[in-house]
């Protein structure tokens, strides 16, 4: 069901440090969204803070891997992460894949199938901005991968996070769609020195075609910086831009 979200890192570390993921929240639904994605990084205090936004996320990110750098399941992380998402009563729990590898990490997948067997939350698998777990021929590799070890596990598609590593994102989003159950709608602008997230709207990349390229029937995120001195008044105008983008598209 295509529903608006918004990560509340998009409010800024400092503002969300200063002010909590409670009050980022707060201000998000006030806005009209339809449900926010809790950001782990920005957990000061986690036991208390998840148990004050409970009921209230669909998505919590993890920002850990599911696999260390030398190639083996990080059970830590991955049950970390299933907790908090139980914790906040989310259906989803967002992780990029770290370091595997489809040789060394092969054996490690049943391990992750029989972790998930035990857990109503939904792993779902994210391309970020590392060479390991945000190309295209690595995210390739492992969905096959899995899907080889009995596994069926869906993706967050960033829509931006391909620049960072020179891919393409329409190419990735043709690739990658019948797997996509989430979306970042993240536009990206280059500036001198770097890629920077921006609204859709904005973006200097081909977003129009990505959205037709993904499946229009699933949640879609907003994930770049939401200021204002209306900061209320400047979500709730980017959300109904996120719907009227995605409708049109």
């Amino acid at each position: 069901m295509f529903s608006v979200l918004i990560s509340l890192s998009s409010f800024g570390a400092a503002e969300v440090g200063r002010h909590g993921q409670a009050w980022a929240t707060g201000l998000a639904y006030e806005a009209g969204v339809d449900s926010v994605e809790v950001r782990g990084e920005l957990l000061r205090n986690p036991a208390s803070e998840l148990a004050a936004l409970k009921g209230h996320a669909a998505v919590y990110s993890s920002p850990e891997g599911l696999w260390t750098a030398d190639g083996q399941l990080d059970t830590t992380a991955l049950q970390t992460g299933l907790a908090r998402a139980v914790a906040l009563d989310a259906p989803r729990l967002k992780m990029a894949i770290g370091g595997f590898h489809a040789t060394r990490s092969r054996d490690s997948l049943e391990a992750l199938r029989e972790a998930l067997a035990r857990t109503p939350v939904e792993l779902v698998i994210e391309n970020d901005q590392t060479p390991t777990a945000g190309t295209l021929d690595a995210l390739l590799a492992f969905f096959d991968a899995q899907q080889a070890a009995g596994l069926d596990l869906g993706m967050t598609f960033d829509m931006g996070n391909w620049h960072w590593l020179g891919e393409c994102p329409l190419e990735a989003a043709r690739a990658l769609a019948p797997r996509v159950r989430y979306v970042h709608a993240k536009g990206v602008q280059r500036r001198p020195d770097k890629w920077v997230a921006v609204p859709l709207a904005e973006s200097a990349a081909p977003w129009r075609a990505v959205l037709r390229a993904l499946p229009a029937d699933v949640p879609h995120a907003i994930e770049y910086p939401l200021i204002g001195d209306d900061l209320t008044a400047v979500t709730r105008a980017e959300i109904a831009a996120l719907r009227q983008l995605r409708t049109a598209a």
